[in-house]
């Protein structure tokens, strides 16, 4: 089987470039085909990267505190695209203050997330959720 193909991005008006190349590097080591889209993307570069690349999952990261706000509707623009069922990954500083992180969990689950990382989370975790989301 060919590797599975991930889609890795800083989604808004996102800087933060160190963490993006530590995920890509991790994934990559782990096995794992990854089209880095880089910071300051879209919505729609995730998706038209995903449907380009025929990915397995979009990995969206976000550390500025705007995550909520930039990833509202992903799912759905996923599902009008055509790739509806693509497993969606979220992590990082996802919103503005200190918040219970369960409530976040919940709302990003919510808005169609399959999985939802707190910040500080090692990439080791997410590698052992894709392998059995995607059955490896």
């Amino acid at each position: 089987m060919d590797k599975p193909t991930l889609v890795l991005g800083v989604i808004g008006a996102d800087v933060h470039a160190v963490g993006n190349r530590i995920l890509d590097y991790a994934f990559s080591q782990a096995g794992f085909r990854v089209i880095n889209i880089g910071v300051l993307a879209c919505q729609e570069e995730f998706i038209d990267a995903a449907i380009e690349t025929n990915a397995q999952a979009i990995l969206v990261s976000s550390l500025y505190g705007h995550g909520e706000i930039d990833c509202r509707g992903l799912r759905q623009k996923c599902q009008e695209s055509g790739i509806g069922s693509i497993l969606l990954y979220v992590g990082g500083n996802l919103v503005i203050g200190k918040q219970d992180f369960q409530p976040v969990s919940d709302r990003f689950k919510a808005m169609g997330f399959d999985r939802v990382y707190p910040p500080g989370t090692m990439p080791e975790q997410p590698i052992a959720d894709l392998r059995a989301d995607l059955g490896l």
